[in-house]
């Protein structure tokens, strides 16, 4: 495996895991689709069935915009094991530049939003500090 260049890596995957929490401090931790442009990691709520469309890490930003996104790649082979997490402030949007930049985005990454409709709000992530490990 050739340089490990860690943004790359966390752009490049394919699902990231975003972790918020509520007021009382109760982890939530959910897989996301997602796409990053710079310092800004955008994911939306899309039209796949859910159980309720009141969803806690909507519910969690709001109360607690502080999140983390952990992106990891697992082998048999440890020596190609890798993750990157992005820690940051969270912010939901309905009607808003930052929206229609992460649908754009997100639509880019995914061929399958051509066919699913995101019909929810976007959260945006401004990454404050990114880490990562690597083998």
């Amino acid at each position: 495996m050739g340089e490990f260049d860690p943004r790359a890596s966390f752009a490049r995957s394919p699902v990231a895991r975003l972790a918020t929490s509520s007021p009382d401090g109760i982890p939530h931790l959910v897989p996301v689709v997602f796409a990053v442009d710079g310092d800004v990691v955008y994911t939306a709520v899309d039209a796949k069935p859910k159980t309720t469309r009141r969803l806690r890490r909507l519910t969690n930003i709001a109360d607690n915009p502080r999140v983390c996104l952990l992106v990891d790649h697992y082998a048999d082979d440890w020596a190609r094991l890798w993750w990157v997490r992005a820690d940051g402030v969270a912010a939901i949007h309905r009607d808003h530049d930052a929206m229609t930049a992460g649908l754009r985005l997100l639509r880019a990454k995914y061929p399958q939003y051509q066919f699913v409709s995101l019909e929810g709000p976007v959260i945006s992530v401004t990454v404050h500090r990114w880490s990562n490990w690597h083998a």
